[in-house]
């Protein structure tokens, strides 16, 4: 699909449906999946569990290994999705700097209740819904010249798909 290497960020607030996106897509898109998630160092997981919102300084190391995963793919295969909270503008630029391509950011949007019903729901995930508050909190919305697009997260995960690929195919075959 992509004419030129680029990366693809599905964020948002945990509970958002971020994974559920990146992954639906990356699938679509036949790339690279990258959770983000899955790159957190082990006491970040833990101040986490334990109800401990994360630091600018828990967060950078987590944001240049979610970027240099992005890198690398976007080098092997041109294209890349992951799914990562991506909450304020400075953390998308870092992730930006360590992708060295084109970076498209898809923020799934929910209101404070579904967020919260989804959490208390999930089981075997270490972000409890107490932080939710705090995530809400740092959360800043893209603006329109970040190459960003905003979906409802409360549509299915089909049409999400389908919206992020319309939108995809628009901005990377310009």
């Amino acid at each position: 699909m992509a004419l030129r290497p680029a990366a693809v960020v599905v964020m948002g607030v945990s509970g958002s449906g971020k994974s559920t996106l990146a992954q639906r897509l990356a699938l679509e898109l036949d790339c690279p999946f990258i959770e983000g998630d899955a790159l957190h160092d082990p006491a970040s997981v833990a101040k986490m569990a334990a109800g401990v919102p994360l630091q600018d300084a828990d967060r950078w190391p987590w944001l240049d290994r979610i970027g240099a995963a992005l890198r690398e793919c976007c080098e092997a295969r041109g294209l890349a999705v992951a799914a990562c909270s991506a909450l304020r503008y400075a953390y998308r630029e870092r992730l930006r700097r360590a992708i060295a391509a084109p970076a498209f950011f898809i923020l799934l949007d929910a209101p404070h209740a579904e967020l919260e019903r989804r959490l208390r729901q999930r089981t075997g995930h270490f972000m409890p819904a107490s932080l939710l508050d705090s995530q809400l909190a740092t959360l800043e919305r893209p603006s329109p010249g970040e190459h960003a697009l905003a979906l409802d997260a409360g549509q299915s995960p089909e049409l999400l798909c389908r919206a992020s690929r319309e939108w995809l195919d628009s901005v990377l075959h310009r």
